[in-house]
């Protein structure tokens, strides 16, 4: 009896890991979880700071706000106010994932050091190469980022 639970126990444990791997997918996080209890996003930089003035700010603990099961961090109260008011204004596109592998289908780190605003949205990419290539196509690239996003936004980032 007790080994028929333990296995019982086992598989229970693996399928709510696999859900939680799923779940986490859908967002480009950090590993780990923040004191809010929610993994980290934008690798803690200040998206309100990055969409309204055009700065890569890093965020701090002490400013955290969490949103469809991210957390991120601000640099000011008003900031994370801002943030908790409109996050759809705010919260970067594609799950935070880059917007150049998301429009060829793949789900790669989206970096706030290669990252841009376009008509009010913040885009991330996996590095300058990559930024690089999306402005020679900016309106191409979000238009297939847009419509594989719908595809792949429930599918772990393993299985693209």
């Amino acid at each position: 009896m007790f080994k028929k639970m333990t296995v019982l126990a086992i598989a229970l444990s693996s399928m709510l890991a696999a859900t939680a791997v799923v779940a986490a997918d859908e967002h480009n996080v950090v590993p780990g979880l923040t004191a809010a209890g929610a993994p980290l996003g934008f690798h803690g930089v200040d998206p309100v700071a990055f969409v309204d003035l055009g700065s890569r700010i890093d965020g701090s603990a002490s400013f955290t706000a969490v949103h469809d099961g991210v957390a991120y961090y601000f640099a000011s109260e008003t900031n994370k106010e801002a943030f908790s008011s409109n996050p759809s204004k705010y919260a970067p596109q594609n799950g935070g994932f880059c917007t150049f592998g998301v429009s060829v289908g793949k789900k790669f780190d989206g970096d706030p050091r290669f990252s841009t605003v376009v008509d009010g949205k913040l885009y991330a990419f996996l590095n300058e190469d990559i930024l690089r290539m999306f402005n020679k196509d900016r309106a191409g690239t979000i238009s297939k980022a847009t419509a594989n996003w719908k595809k792949i936004e429930h599918t772990a980032a393993t299985e693209l």
